[in-house]
């Protein structure tokens, strides 16, 4: 039985299993996304979420900690100069997982991680869900009975309408 035991050992060896963490979590600091299984989506989100909490505070200790983990120096450099600010106000939570559905080979479910504050698609189109008006039933009589009443004082203007192309050809032939 496997009570409480919060870690999924991917059917791997832990020192494979660290190896592939390391990896796919370095591929997404610098991707900012990735697609992979649901499972090792899962636990990706578990490995990168501290390493992400401790660069938030920059330090030596600190870096030094987070490369032991991802033994890659470009990926430290990206964590603490390009994620670390514009996470620094959130409390935690940093990644997303969404499901896309099952690969065509083994059916195993897929899904993408991605970063929350770097989907520019997803942070383009909130301020055009708040910028949308709803309305509510009882207010849908008000709005019947003010366009009645606001097109009885309002003027149009008519312009003189010139006639059709044809009628001249018409004038013609009765002559």
């Amino acid at each position: 039985m496997r009570h409480n035991k919060s870690i999924n050992h991917l059917s791997r060896k832990s020192g494979h299993r660290k190896a592939l963490l390391a990896n796919m979590a370095v591929s997404l600091i610098e991707h900012k996304r990735i697609t992979t299984t649901l499972a090792k989506a899962k636990a990706l989100k578990m490995y990168v979420e501290p390493l992400v909490t401790k660069s938030k505070e920059d330090t030596t200790h600190s870096r030094r900690t987070v490369f032991s983990y991802l033994k890659n120096k470009e990926a430290v450099k990206e964590l603490f100069g390009t994620i670390s600010p514009k996470i620094a106000t959130r409390p935690g939570g940093y990644t997303r997982i969404l499901k896309v559905g099952f690969r065509h080979g083994d059916a195993a479910e897929m899904a993408l991680i991605e970063f929350v504050d770097f989907n520019e698609a997803a942070l383009a189109s909130s301020p055009k869900k708040e910028a949308k008006k709803t309305s509510t039933r009882r207010s849908r009589s008000k709005k019947a009975s003010a366009p009645a009443a606001a097109e009885a004082p309002a003027k149009v203007e008519e312009t003189p309408v010139e006639a059709p192309a044809e009628a001249p050809a018409e004038e013609k032939k009765a002559e």
